[in-house]
């Protein structure tokens, strides 16, 4: 059109002044829109075909709609660009029936009657209107302008909400009450003017390149983040979420950009608060481990919830200690395990242990268990800030500060100190929440850390204990032991001196992990103990070690709930089913070697020359299993030859794959081929340490376990090596004796002058007692044949051996018994006694310490 409808100035064109028609179907959609139409109001056909004609008209103003159908009247039309133009406009069925639409006749009144819309006007005709709809009525057109103009008003004047409204150019052409409040510029200030020429310092480059990228492309920015520091509060960073739209007019030509900015600050915090949560449900308590644990949460604080922590635990934490119920007592002693700033480097560690920090006085913060705001000026916290990390040389200091007691299960572990300053804000209710969390959390994980270390020191403590003592000096084997711990504490290897300077070599594994499998491998090692003093054959005493752990509560004296054996039957035995164990024993004088095995594998010789061998016996059944009688091998070791006594970690570095416990671990289950091929390559990996050269028995051991071992073992694993010597057979004296009572004196005159010539004679006295005792009871009591043989090594011992098997029995006489009491004596006289049995009779032996006598 000529001219602008806006200015309220009439329209002259003539073309404009016939009669036009538009046509309604009985739906209330536009069917058609003549070329005189679109001239008179200014939309094209293709944008309102097919609309609802109420949709059409939104914006127009409609009036005087008091005539009946078939009638004309006057109403008053906007244009397309705002202005407004009066017709007279007729409605008729189309084809005499309604049914089919309507025929809709518009011609343009006097140009010069241009009029303003009336609302009251606008509404009457607008339900007088509601004829042409389809059924369930038009919209209320004629509300929109009254609601445009108070949606404008109160987005510009009351809305929350900045809004920013630019031009192509981005020049600033309007911004609400809200927006200024957000920057603190007025609008005389800033219209006319970029962004970039108005603020400076809170990122606005960034959002410009934003703006401009929305205005080339059309796509909508939302979510545009911004960080600034409002007049409202100046001293701290608020954040906004702005978005960004470019605006169009019906024609799709730019008009500018509008941007709708939200304060989020709190949104902002509180996902920042969720995010520390999440880094701490994977981060603290990650590992057993107090120091670490004390880390974690200083890493995931920093700098988010705080900006700077420290941590500090009880000494009784960090030794794996028992707590006290209740809050720290005045004088406690904390030791400082962590600490972080948000200067510090990321890549670095939260610290490291320092020496002891003086007693801290609890006071209300941990006297309620509870952390607490405290004002840092204030004596609690002064000490509470005490080597606090703060930024060196800018001279910020603490403005906040929260003190959190760690605690878990009513007992206080130690203490975190969160410290905010600069122009961080205070710390408010919900970091005090956060921070009650991270710590209760750090807590548990403290306390979890606090009972491993706990029970882990009672491991260790079963282990020391499980490990053979020394040997005295020159015994027929050089011995070493090593242990490599991974936490399993059910290996254990022992050596046993025995009677006739025979010694006993030991190995077992208790299946499990724990402290309890470490107690059970005790158990077992003390009815190991007890039955070698009954110098019992090794098949002999594994059988008693089997009926032990079978007994009815086994042998750890107490019932316990009812465990899968090994077959797969119910027991209640305890741990020690399904246990394994070597059995050797080692005598010096004959240079052979006894051993029995319940599930354990057999020992590996290695003699002198470097040849390498291997029992081929069936390794046979563990303790508490039924199958066959344990089996025996007896053979012969030359001197300086090496006995290895092993347990199953040693070889854990060459399993592909964990697999459970097999009942017999060490004896491939089935068809098991690659089980097979496993243990073989273990067996030639043996084989191949062993080949070389014998060096020291500690040196095998070390060599042994670093090369077998790996570096982080999942098992533990325990070596034996021992190094055998033949006893000088100066040492030994024997005599055989007939079955006559006038022997006993002969006996004593034999032993006397060994004495003297090994330069024993202290012992000669206690010595004559022994043999008289002993060579009578022989005599009497027993069958030929009798012999009596002196052994010195690190004791003096007396062996009397007869074809009888009857064992004798110590008695305690009365005043009035004649005899009963040589026994006595003897038990008297020397350090231990007793006898063990062979094929075809008994001996009884006596051991006398040689403390102060030569034995060289």
């Amino acid at each position: 059109m000529s001219a602008s409808h806006t200015t309220g100035r009439p329209v002259h064109d003539p073309v404009v002044r016939e009669r036009i028609h538009v046509m309604v179907d009985q739906h209330g959609m536009l069917a058609r829109w003549s070329p005189a139409a679109q001239k008179l109001l200014g939309y094209p056909e293709e944008a309102v075909r097919g609309r609802p004609a109420m949709d059409l008209l939104v914006g127009m103003a409609v009036e005087g709609l008091q005539a009946p159908a078939g009638e004309d009247f006057t109403v008053t039309l906007r244009h397309r660009d705002g202005g407004l133009v009066r017709c007279r406009l007729a409605v008729r069925p189309q084809r005499t029936d309604v049914r089919t639409g309507w025929d809709v006749l518009l011609v343009p009144a006097d140009p010069d009657g241009f009029v303003e819309p009336d609302t009251t006007t606008q509404r009457n005709g607008t339900a007088d209107l509601s004829r042409l709809a389809a059924p369930g009525g038009f919209a209320r057109l004629g509300d929109t302008p009254e609601l445009e103009r108070a949606l404008l008003e109160m987005l510009f004047t009351r809305a929350p909400t900045g809004l920013f409204l630019l031009d192509p150019e981005l020049r600033l052409v309007r911004f609400n009450p809200a927006a200024e409040g957000m920057q603190g510029t007025s609008v005389e200030e800033a219209l006319g003017r970029r962004p970039t020429e108005v603020w400076s310092g809170f990122g606005v480059q960034a959002v410009e390149r934003v703006m401009s990228e929305v205005l080339a492309t059309g796509e909508p920015a939302v979510g545009v983040e911004k960080r600034i520091h409002p007049p409202g509060d100046p001293q701290h960073e608020h954040v906004y979420s702005a978005s960004v739209f470019r605006m169009e007019d019906a024609d799709g030509r730019v008009l500018g950009i509008a941007d709708a900015t939200v304060d989020v600050t709190d949104r902002h915090l509180a996902h920042q608060r969720l995010t520390v949560l999440a880094q701490a449900s994977t981060r603290i308590g990650a590992t057993l481990d107090a120091l670490d644990t004390a880390r974690g949460l200083a890493e995931v604080s920093v700098p988010v919830a705080a900006d700077s922590v420290a941590v500090e635990l009880l000494e009784a934490v960090l030794a794996g200690e028992d707590l006290e119920a209740g809050p720290l007592r005045p004088g406690t002693v904390l030791r400082r395990a962590a600490a972080r700033s948000r200067d510090d480097d990321p890549s670095g560690t939260a610290g490291v242990p320092e020496e002891p920090l003086p007693p801290v006085a609890p006071g209300e913060a941990l006297a309620c268990l509870e952390p607490t705001l405290v004002d840092p000026l204030s004596p609690l916290g002064q000490q509470a800030l005490r080597g606090m990390r703060t930024p060196a040389g800018t001279g910020e200091e603490a403005h906040s500060l929260i003190v959190a007691p760690l605690v878990a299960q009513d007992r206080v572990l130690g203490l975190a100190t969160f410290c905010r300053w600069g122009e961080r804000r205070p710390f408010g209710v919900d970091d005090v929440a956060l921070v009650g969390q991270l710590t209760r959390r750090t807590a548990e994980s403290l306390d979890n850390a606090r009972r491993h270390l706990s029970e882990h020191n009672s491991l260790v403590a079963l282990q020391h204990a499980l490990r053979p003592a020394r040997l005295p000096h020159q015994q027929a084997l050089e011995v070493a032991h090593a242990y490599v711990s991974a936490g399993s504490g059910g290996d254990w290897v022992d050596v046993v001196p025995l009677s006739g300077a025979r010694v006993a070599l030991v190995a077992g594994r208790v299946p499990g992990r724990g402290i309890q499998s470490a107690a059970a491998a005790g158990r077992l090692r003390a009815a190991m103990h007890t039955l070698s003093d009954l110098d019992l054959e090794p098949d002999e005493l594994l059988a008693r070690l089997d009926d032990m752990v079978r007994g009815p509560v086994g042998v750890s004296g107490s019932g316990e709930d009812d465990r899968a054996a090994p077959d797969g039957a119910k027991c209640a035995h305890g741990r020690e089913c399904g246990a394994t164990c070597l059995y050797l024993i080692y005598d010096p004088l004959s240079r052979r070697c006894s051993a029995s095995t319940a599930g354990h594998p057999w020992p590996v010789v290695a003699l002198a020359d470097g040849t390498v061998r291997r029992l081929g016996s069936p390794v046979g059944d563990t303790l508490c299993c039924p199958g066959a009688p344990f089996g025996r091998e007896d053979f012969e070791v030359p001197e300086d030859s090496t006995l290895v006594l092993y347990t199953p970690g040693l070889f854990q570095a060459f399993r592909r794959e964990e697999r459970p416990e097999p009942v017999r671990p060490y004896e491939p289950q089935g068809a098991d081929e690659p089980g097979r091929l496993r243990e073989a390559a273990c067996e030639e990996r043996l084989t191949a340490l062993l080949t070389d050269p014998p060096g020291p028995v500690q040196s095998t051991c070390a060599l042994l376990t670093e090369a077998l071992v790996p570096p982080r073992p999942r098992d533990d694993a325990a070596v034996l090596v021992a190094r055998t010597h033949e006893l000088d057979p100066a040492r030994v004296a024997s005599w055989d004796l007939p079955s006559d009572p006038a022997t006993v004196a002969e006996a004593r005159s034999l032993a006397t002058r060994q004495l003297s010539a090994w330069d024993m004679e202290e012992a000669s006295f206690a010595t004559e007692l022994i043999v008289s005792e002993l060579v009578t009871n022989a005599i009497r009591y027993g069958k030929p044949p009798v012999t009596l043989r002196l052994i010195r090594s690190h004791v003096l011992t007396c062996e009397v051996s007869d074809g009888s098997s009857t064992s004798p029995r110590l008695r305690h006489a009365r005043a009035t018994d004649e005899g009963g009491r040589g026994l006595l004596l003897v038990a008297r006289a020397s350090d231990r006694w007793g006898t063990r049995y062979t094929d075809d009779g008994k001996i009884v032996w006596v051991e006398q310490s040689t403390d102060g006598q030569s034995v060289d």
